[in-house]
């Protein structure tokens, strides 16, 4: 056989690896799992951090202010550092739609060896345990009047007792249970309390579904549904939700965690420095003997868009090379696995169509299948057309090139750049 022929034949059992080695990670099934209303619904803080998102929080923060969560709840929005008034958009939608108190916090600068998301979830689960002790939600409460006038005379600047209650992960009072959210995330009225009869029904201390992003411009549907798969290769979530297993992660835009097992895993203290929060977040819960769960979302949505390519490119590029440790040998490797795996099948199926290689077309055909039909589950949970399972090659080398991109930036100085923030490689590696 010729050489394109043995690439072809490499790339068709690594498919065939994929297919049924890899936790059938091409698969969608992996939705919330049974639920039940507990005898008592736990308390909720849900604590939101926002950088510069005024113009996305008209869309998503009613959806907090709806829910129709039966236990005791409050918002904490983490103004962090917004220079769009994103405190004020916030405190003037929380007077207008009601539903649980808001609180606005603004926690002032990172301090070295943190990153922004990191720290304003330092400030606003520090904030909620602080108050656990004293009237508020989890105290003795007080009218909603008043608790609605204590989050708008919220002091900015330094985060009060938010940063000092952060330090520890840890302390007496506080609600039950957090909700992680970012603030372009919407979610259905029932979202909440379906979470939380999740976790309570199944004994889990981290529940997380990943938000169903946006697909509207034709950029978002060559790249978005493309994201959530390559995410789910690289940790499949049935592999996630098996008691007793190694492989962590979580999709940080909707994360329920029990706040005693933060306390034990001592986050975000622990993972201060990690780019890649979401999958360091789980990874501590579970080192921390947590019990952790993972699948996709029915009730949660992301309204961010990302009309352009360049959008795209920025979200993805951002954080490659840090998924790759900032290790130059795993980016080579990576490269080098990307070329046989997606875009061999094609050029193989070429060189047999007009160059008469027989057996490199018909390897390079069942590979490109296999590849296919492995993406077909995706594109219909986010309802395109399956015809784009064959496009799937070209928005690999899409995100190979990010990927290079990401190192390139790195190198450059530039690192994890996010809204004006850059951020280099960690001091520390990250464990693993």
């Amino acid at each position: 056989m010729s050489t394109i022929a043995w690439i072809a034949l490499a790339s068709l059992l690594s498919w065939l690896w994929l297919l049924l080695g890899q936790g059938f990670f091409w698969r969608t099934d992996q939705r919330l799992p049974r639920r039940s209303a507990p005898a008592r619904w736990p308390s909720v803080a849900v604590v939101v951090p926002a950088r510069d998102e005024a113009e996305v929080l008209p869309l998503s923060l009613p959806s907090l202010l709806a829910q129709d969560y039966p236990g005791p709840m409050e918002i904490i929005l983490v103004d962090d550092g917004s220079e769009d008034g994103t405190g004020d958009v916030a405190r003037a939608l929380a007077v207008r739609y009601g539903g649980p108190p808001l609180t606005v916090v603004s926690p002032g600068t990172p301090e070295p060896g943190w990153t922004g998301k990191l720290w304003a979830l330092r400030h606003g689960i520090g904030l909620a345990r602080a108050r656990g002790a004293g009237a508020g939600p989890w105290g003795d409460g007080g009218s909603e009047a008043e608790k609605r006038r204590q989050g708008d005379e919220e002091r900015d600047g330094e985060g009060g007792e938010g940063g000092e209650g952060g330090k520890g992960g840890a302390g007496a009072g506080g609600p039950e249970y957090l909700l992680l959210t970012d603030a372009d995330i919407a979610h259905e009225p029932d979202s909440l309390r379906e979470l939380v009869a999740a976790a309570t029904a199944n004994g889990l201390d981290l529940v997380s579904q990943m938000a169903r992003l946006r697909v509207v411009t034709g950029w978002e549907r060559v790249v978005v549904p493309a994201f959530v798969y390559f995410f789910a290769q690289l940790y499949p979530f049935r592999r996630v939700n098996r008691a007793g297993a190694r492989t962590a992660a979580a999709a940080g835009g909707c994360v329920l965690l029990r706040t005693e097992a933060a306390g034990r895993a001592r986050v975000p203290e622990a993972i201060r420095q990690a780019v890649i929060d979401d999958v360091s977040l789980a990874r501590a819960v579970q080192r921390a003997g947590g019990r952790i769960w993972l699948g996709l979302a029915d009730r949660v949505d992301s309204i961010r868009p990302y009309p352009r390519l360049a959008d795209l490119w920025r979200m993805v590029s951002r954080s490659a090379y840090a998924q790759l440790w900032h290790n130059p040998l795993l980016l080579v490797g990576t490269v080098a696995g990307l070329g046989v795996v997606y875009l061999a099948p094609p050029a193989a199926l070429y060189a047999g169509l007009f160059a008469g290689d027989v057996a490199a077309g018909a390897l390079g055909a069942a590979a490109w299948a296999v590849m296919a039909g492995t993406y077909v589950p995706m594109l219909r949970y986010y309802r395109q057309s399956l015809w784009q399972a064959f496009v799937l090659p070209f928005t690999a080398s899409l995100y190979l090139c990010m990927t290079v991109d990401s190192a390139v930036r790195h190198h450059r100085g530039r690192g994890a750049a996010w809204k004006g923030r850059t951020y280099p490689r960690p001091r520390v590696a990250p464990e693993r």
